[in-house]
Protein backbone atom coordinates (compact mmCIF):
# COMPACT_ATOMS: atom_id res chain seq x y z
CA UNK A 1 0.00 0.00 0.00
CA UNK A 2 2.54 2.47 0.99
CA UNK A 3 4.98 1.26 -2.29
CA UNK A 4 1.87 2.46 -4.75
CA UNK A 5 1.05 5.77 -2.06
CA UNK A 6 5.02 6.46 -3.05
CA UNK A 7 4.63 5.51 -6.33
CA UNK A 8 1.50 8.21 -6.97
CA UNK A 9 3.14 10.75 -5.34
CA UNK A 10 6.16 10.42 -7.53
CA UNK A 11 3.80 10.56 -10.37
CA UNK A 12 2.37 13.52 -9.65
CA UNK A 13 6.07 15.04 -8.99
CA UNK A 14 6.71 14.30 -12.39
CA UNK A 15 3.88 15.47 -13.82
CA UNK A 16 3.89 19.28 -11.83
CA UNK A 17 7.54 18.96 -13.21
CA UNK A 18 6.17 18.07 -17.14
CA UNK A 19 3.88 20.63 -16.45
CA UNK A 20 6.08 23.46 -15.39
CA UNK A 21 8.69 22.45 -18.82
CA UNK A 22 5.91 22.81 -20.93
CA UNK A 23 4.69 26.32 -19.49
CA UNK A 24 8.58 27.68 -19.57
CA UNK A 25 9.02 25.79 -23.45
CA UNK A 26 5.39 27.61 -24.28
CA UNK A 27 6.48 31.27 -22.57
CA UNK A 28 10.41 30.93 -25.00
CA UNK A 29 8.34 29.97 -27.90
CA UNK A 30 5.65 33.08 -27.22
CA UNK A 31 8.84 34.94 -27.01
CA UNK A 32 10.47 34.45 -29.70
CA UNK A 33 7.11 34.38 -31.91
CA UNK A 34 6.82 38.03 -30.17
CA UNK A 35 10.27 38.99 -31.07
CA UNK A 36 10.03 37.99 -34.69
CA UNK A 37 6.52 40.08 -34.85
CA UNK A 38 8.43 43.00 -33.40
CA UNK A 39 11.02 42.81 -35.79
CA UNK A 40 8.36 42.45 -38.69
CA UNK A 41 6.85 45.31 -37.24
CA UNK A 42 9.40 47.52 -37.27
CA UNK A 43 11.49 46.31 -39.79
CA UNK A 44 12.62 49.69 -42.31
CA UNK A 45 13.87 48.86 -46.15
CA UNK A 46 14.57 52.18 -47.77
CA UNK A 47 13.45 52.66 -52.09
CA UNK A 48 16.06 54.85 -53.36
CA UNK A 49 15.05 56.89 -56.90
CA UNK A 50 16.78 59.31 -59.12
CA UNK A 51 14.15 61.20 -60.12
CA UNK A 52 11.59 61.00 -58.03
CA UNK A 53 9.35 63.62 -60.17
CA UNK A 54 9.13 61.05 -62.77
CA UNK A 55 5.65 59.02 -62.62
CA UNK A 56 7.69 55.91 -63.18
CA UNK A 57 9.18 56.07 -60.12
CA UNK A 58 6.09 57.40 -58.62
CA UNK A 59 4.51 54.26 -59.31
CA UNK A 60 7.51 52.45 -57.71
CA UNK A 61 7.29 53.72 -55.03
CA UNK A 62 3.49 53.34 -54.43
CA UNK A 63 3.95 49.66 -55.57
CA UNK A 64 6.67 49.59 -53.21
CA UNK A 65 4.41 50.82 -50.44
CA UNK A 66 2.08 47.88 -51.15
CA UNK A 67 4.83 45.79 -50.95
CA UNK A 68 5.42 47.26 -47.60
CA UNK A 69 1.71 46.63 -46.14
CA UNK A 70 0.86 43.63 -47.68
CA UNK A 71 4.64 41.94 -46.38
CA UNK A 72 4.58 44.00 -42.88
CA UNK A 73 7.59 46.63 -42.95
CA UNK A 74 8.57 50.24 -43.59
CA UNK A 75 9.28 51.64 -46.57
CA UNK A 76 11.50 54.93 -46.30
CA UNK A 77 11.62 56.77 -49.58
CA UNK A 78 14.53 58.82 -50.95
CA UNK A 79 15.27 61.00 -53.61
CA UNK A 80 18.87 60.47 -55.13
CA UNK A 81 19.81 62.88 -57.82
CA UNK A 82 23.35 62.38 -57.70
CA UNK A 83 25.95 60.55 -56.16
CA UNK A 84 26.55 62.96 -52.65
CA UNK A 85 22.43 62.64 -52.27
CA UNK A 86 22.92 58.77 -52.34
CA UNK A 87 25.76 58.45 -50.53
CA UNK A 88 24.43 60.59 -47.78
CA UNK A 89 20.69 58.49 -48.18
CA UNK A 90 22.74 55.28 -47.20
CA UNK A 91 23.64 57.27 -43.97
CA UNK A 92 20.29 58.21 -43.32
CA UNK A 93 19.16 54.64 -43.70
CA UNK A 94 21.52 53.08 -41.34
CA UNK A 95 20.75 55.95 -38.98
CA UNK A 96 17.39 54.85 -39.41
CA UNK A 97 17.87 50.93 -38.57
CA UNK A 98 17.07 50.00 -42.16
CA UNK A 99 18.63 46.75 -43.00
CA UNK A 100 18.75 47.21 -46.71
CA UNK A 101 17.57 49.23 -49.90
CA UNK A 102 16.72 48.76 -53.30
CA UNK A 103 18.00 51.84 -55.73
CA UNK A 104 17.76 52.73 -58.72
CA UNK A 105 21.11 54.56 -59.17
CA UNK A 106 22.15 58.20 -60.18
CA UNK A 107 25.08 56.92 -62.09
CA UNK A 108 25.80 53.43 -62.38
CA UNK A 109 29.44 53.78 -62.01
CA UNK A 110 28.53 55.01 -58.26
CA UNK A 111 27.82 50.99 -57.98
CA UNK A 112 31.20 50.41 -56.58
CA UNK A 113 30.66 53.24 -53.66
CA UNK A 114 27.46 51.92 -53.07
CA UNK A 115 27.83 48.31 -52.55
CA UNK A 116 30.91 49.31 -49.88
CA UNK A 117 28.75 52.15 -47.97
CA UNK A 118 25.90 49.38 -47.76
CA UNK A 119 28.43 46.42 -47.14
CA UNK A 120 30.14 48.87 -44.02
CA UNK A 121 26.26 49.14 -42.50
CA UNK A 122 25.64 44.93 -43.49
CA UNK A 123 22.89 46.63 -45.39
CA UNK A 124 21.61 44.26 -48.07
CA UNK A 125 21.01 46.10 -51.80
CA UNK A 126 19.45 45.06 -54.97
CA UNK A 127 18.98 47.44 -57.95
CA UNK A 128 16.08 48.23 -60.12
CA UNK A 129 15.82 49.39 -63.40
CA UNK A 130 20.11 50.49 -63.78
CA UNK A 131 22.56 47.97 -63.43
CA UNK A 132 25.51 48.61 -61.70
CA UNK A 133 29.12 49.29 -63.03
CA UNK A 134 32.11 49.19 -62.01
CA UNK A 135 35.23 51.79 -62.05
CA UNK A 136 35.76 49.98 -65.82
CA UNK A 137 32.17 50.22 -67.05
CA UNK A 138 32.06 46.95 -66.59
CA UNK A 139 28.25 45.27 -65.49
CA UNK A 140 28.48 44.66 -61.12
CA UNK A 141 26.48 41.08 -62.14
CA UNK A 142 27.02 40.36 -58.54
CA UNK A 143 24.30 42.37 -57.16
CA UNK A 144 20.69 41.26 -57.58
CA UNK A 145 18.69 43.16 -60.29
CA UNK A 146 15.42 43.66 -61.27
CA UNK A 147 14.63 45.30 -64.70
CA UNK A 148 12.64 45.67 -67.77
CA UNK A 149 13.95 43.53 -70.77
CA UNK A 150 14.70 46.21 -72.58
CA UNK A 151 15.87 44.09 -75.91
CA UNK A 152 12.35 42.08 -76.08
CA UNK A 153 11.06 45.68 -75.14
CA UNK A 154 12.47 46.79 -77.92
CA UNK A 155 12.00 44.11 -80.46
CA UNK A 156 8.03 44.73 -79.55
CA UNK A 157 8.11 48.11 -80.65
CA UNK A 158 9.92 47.24 -84.27
CA UNK A 159 6.93 44.54 -84.41
CA UNK A 160 4.28 47.02 -83.26
CA UNK A 161 5.88 49.59 -85.93
CA UNK A 162 6.12 46.97 -88.52
CA UNK A 163 2.27 45.83 -88.27
CA UNK A 164 0.76 49.45 -87.82
CA UNK A 165 2.70 50.39 -91.34
CA UNK A 166 1.56 47.58 -92.82
CA UNK A 167 -2.31 48.16 -91.59
CA UNK A 168 -1.87 51.44 -93.21
CA UNK A 169 -0.92 50.10 -96.63
CA UNK A 170 2.40 51.92 -97.25
CA UNK A 171 4.75 51.67 -99.89
CA UNK A 172 7.81 50.23 -98.19
CA UNK A 173 10.22 51.63 -101.07
CA UNK A 174 8.99 55.04 -100.15
CA UNK A 175 9.19 54.58 -96.37
CA UNK A 176 12.15 54.92 -93.84
CA UNK A 177 12.80 54.13 -90.34
CA UNK A 178 14.29 56.83 -88.43
CA UNK A 179 16.43 55.48 -85.00
CA UNK A 180 17.38 57.98 -82.85
CA UNK A 181 19.70 56.78 -80.71
CA UNK A 182 21.95 56.86 -77.67
CA UNK A 183 24.22 54.35 -77.68
CA UNK A 184 26.63 55.22 -75.07
CA UNK A 185 23.41 53.88 -72.66
CA UNK A 186 23.22 50.28 -72.40
CA UNK A 187 19.42 50.39 -71.93
CA UNK A 188 19.34 52.53 -74.66
CA UNK A 189 21.29 50.99 -76.85
CA UNK A 190 19.43 47.75 -76.30
CA UNK A 191 15.90 48.97 -76.72
CA UNK A 192 16.52 50.49 -80.24
CA UNK A 193 18.82 47.81 -81.19
CA UNK A 194 16.43 45.23 -80.64
CA UNK A 195 13.85 47.45 -82.62
CA UNK A 196 15.85 47.57 -85.70
CA UNK A 197 16.45 44.03 -85.72
CA UNK A 198 12.80 42.84 -85.10
CA UNK A 199 11.90 45.51 -88.59
CA UNK A 200 14.88 43.76 -89.96
CA UNK A 201 13.42 40.50 -89.15
CA UNK A 202 9.78 41.11 -90.44
CA UNK A 203 11.33 41.83 -93.57
CA UNK A 204 11.76 45.88 -93.42
CA UNK A 205 14.68 46.65 -95.77
CA UNK A 206 18.13 47.09 -94.13
CA UNK A 207 19.51 50.05 -96.27
CA UNK A 208 16.37 52.31 -95.09
CA UNK A 209 17.10 52.25 -91.65
CA UNK A 210 18.78 55.61 -90.42
CA UNK A 211 20.48 56.22 -87.48
CA UNK A 212 21.13 59.04 -85.80
CA UNK A 213 22.64 59.61 -81.84
CA UNK A 214 20.76 62.35 -79.89
CA UNK A 215 22.65 64.34 -77.56
CA UNK A 216 20.04 64.25 -74.99
CA UNK A 217 16.80 61.56 -74.49
CA UNK A 218 14.47 64.55 -74.42
CA UNK A 219 12.25 66.24 -76.31
CA UNK A 220 14.85 69.14 -77.62
CA UNK A 221 17.29 66.51 -77.86
CA UNK A 222 15.56 64.17 -80.04
CA UNK A 223 14.11 67.18 -82.11
CA UNK A 224 17.52 68.33 -83.27
CA UNK A 225 18.60 64.88 -83.96
CA UNK A 226 15.78 63.70 -86.18
CA UNK A 227 15.81 67.10 -87.86
CA UNK A 228 19.39 66.47 -88.78
CA UNK A 229 17.96 63.28 -90.41
CA UNK A 230 15.03 64.29 -92.78
CA UNK A 231 17.11 67.04 -94.65
CA UNK A 232 19.20 64.24 -95.99
CA UNK A 233 16.43 61.96 -96.71
CA UNK A 234 13.65 64.33 -98.85
CA UNK A 235 12.71 61.24 -101.02
CA UNK A 236 10.95 59.38 -98.19
CA UNK A 237 7.35 59.65 -97.58
CA UNK A 238 6.27 57.97 -94.61
CA UNK A 239 8.45 57.47 -91.49
CA UNK A 240 8.56 55.01 -88.63
CA UNK A 241 10.20 56.32 -85.40
CA UNK A 242 12.58 54.03 -83.21
CA UNK A 243 13.19 55.69 -80.07
CA UNK A 244 14.29 54.49 -76.18
CA UNK A 245 11.51 56.41 -74.24
CA UNK A 246 8.32 58.73 -75.10
CA UNK A 247 10.48 61.82 -75.31
CA UNK A 248 12.81 61.07 -77.73
CA UNK A 249 10.18 59.50 -80.14
CA UNK A 250 8.24 62.57 -79.90
CA UNK A 251 10.72 64.67 -80.53
CA UNK A 252 11.29 63.12 -84.05
CA UNK A 253 7.15 63.02 -84.45
CA UNK A 254 7.79 67.16 -83.50
CA UNK A 255 10.52 67.06 -85.81
CA UNK A 256 8.35 65.29 -88.91
CA UNK A 257 5.52 67.79 -88.29
CA UNK A 258 7.92 71.10 -88.66
CA UNK A 259 9.36 69.60 -92.36
CA UNK A 260 5.15 69.20 -93.49
CA UNK A 261 4.51 65.39 -92.90
CA UNK A 262 1.15 64.54 -92.36
CA UNK A 263 0.34 62.49 -89.12
CA UNK A 264 -1.06 60.11 -91.24
CA UNK A 265 2.36 59.47 -92.75
CA UNK A 266 4.60 59.15 -89.59
CA UNK A 267 4.21 56.21 -86.73
CA UNK A 268 6.37 56.41 -83.56
CA UNK A 269 5.68 54.37 -80.73
CA UNK A 270 7.20 55.33 -77.35
CA UNK A 271 8.12 53.39 -74.62
CA UNK A 272 7.32 54.14 -70.50
CA UNK A 273 3.72 55.30 -71.67
CA UNK A 274 3.04 57.78 -68.89
CA UNK A 275 4.65 60.04 -70.72
CA UNK A 276 2.60 59.92 -73.55
CA UNK A 277 -0.73 60.45 -71.83
CA UNK A 278 -0.88 64.40 -73.21
CA UNK A 279 -0.09 63.23 -76.45
CA UNK A 280 -2.40 61.04 -76.99
CA UNK A 281 -5.20 62.84 -75.23
CA UNK A 282 -4.39 65.75 -77.78
CA UNK A 283 -8.00 66.32 -79.50
CA UNK A 284 -6.73 64.93 -83.72
CA UNK A 285 -3.92 62.28 -83.67
CA UNK A 286 -0.71 62.86 -84.34
CA UNK A 287 2.20 60.71 -85.71
CA UNK A 288 2.65 59.76 -82.23
CA UNK A 289 0.76 56.21 -83.00
CA UNK A 290 1.43 55.12 -79.53
CA UNK A 291 3.80 53.85 -76.29
CA UNK A 292 4.70 50.59 -74.69
CA UNK A 293 3.65 50.58 -71.49
CA UNK A 294 5.75 48.75 -69.02
CA UNK A 295 5.71 47.98 -65.15
CA UNK A 296 6.84 50.29 -63.00
CA UNK A 297 4.08 48.66 -60.35
CA UNK A 298 5.64 44.71 -61.21
CA UNK A 299 9.06 46.84 -60.48
CA UNK A 300 8.39 48.37 -57.23
CA UNK A 301 6.56 45.55 -55.49
CA UNK A 302 9.04 42.67 -56.85
CA UNK A 303 12.00 44.20 -55.68
CA UNK A 304 10.86 45.07 -52.43
CA UNK A 305 9.73 41.76 -51.84
CA UNK A 306 12.50 40.31 -53.06
CA UNK A 307 14.32 42.75 -50.40
CA UNK A 308 12.28 41.63 -47.74
CA UNK A 309 12.55 37.81 -48.34
CA UNK A 310 16.58 38.21 -48.14
CA UNK A 311 16.58 40.35 -44.92
CA UNK A 312 13.49 38.79 -42.77
CA UNK A 313 14.12 35.02 -44.44
CA UNK A 314 17.83 34.92 -45.84
CA UNK A 315 16.29 34.12 -49.27
CA UNK A 316 18.91 35.33 -51.75
CA UNK A 317 17.29 36.90 -54.64
CA UNK A 318 18.19 35.82 -58.49
CA UNK A 319 21.12 38.07 -59.62
CA UNK A 320 19.13 38.73 -62.75
CA UNK A 321 15.54 39.43 -62.88
CA UNK A 322 13.70 40.46 -66.11
CA UNK A 323 10.45 41.77 -66.13
CA UNK A 324 8.80 41.67 -69.71
CA UNK A 325 5.50 42.87 -68.72
CA UNK A 326 4.27 44.99 -71.29
CA UNK A 327 1.31 46.75 -73.00
CA UNK A 328 1.10 48.64 -76.32
CA UNK A 329 -1.19 52.01 -75.10
CA UNK A 330 -2.81 54.19 -78.02
CA UNK A 331 -5.84 56.48 -78.40
CA UNK A 332 -8.16 53.59 -77.85
CA UNK A 333 -7.03 52.14 -74.71
CA UNK A 334 -4.56 54.33 -73.21
CA UNK A 335 -7.14 55.58 -69.97
CA UNK A 336 -8.11 52.07 -69.48
CA UNK A 337 -4.72 50.55 -69.53
CA UNK A 338 -2.72 53.27 -67.55
CA UNK A 339 -5.80 52.41 -64.60
CA UNK A 340 -4.90 48.99 -64.08
CA UNK A 341 -1.15 49.98 -63.02
CA UNK A 342 -2.68 52.41 -60.92
CA UNK A 343 -1.40 55.67 -63.18
CA UNK A 344 -5.29 56.56 -63.38
CA UNK A 345 -5.48 60.55 -63.43
CA UNK A 346 -1.81 60.87 -63.56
Amino acid sequence: MSFVFALHKTTLKLERTMHKFTKALAAIGLAAVMSQSAMAENLKLGFLVKQPEEPWFQTEWKFADKAGKDLGFEVIKIAVPDGEKTLNAIDSLAASGAKGFVICTPDPKLGSAIVAKARGYDMKVIAVDDQFVNAKGKPMDTVPLVMMAATKIGERQGQELYKEMQKRGWDVKESAVMAITANELDTARRRTTGSMDALKAAGFPEKQIYQVPTKSNDIPGAFDAANSMLVQHPEVKHWLIVGMNDSTVLGGVRATEGQGFKAADIIGIGINGVDAVSELSKAQATGFYGSLLPSPDVHGYKSSEMLYNWVAKDVEPPKFTEVTDVVLITRDNFKEELEKKGLGGK
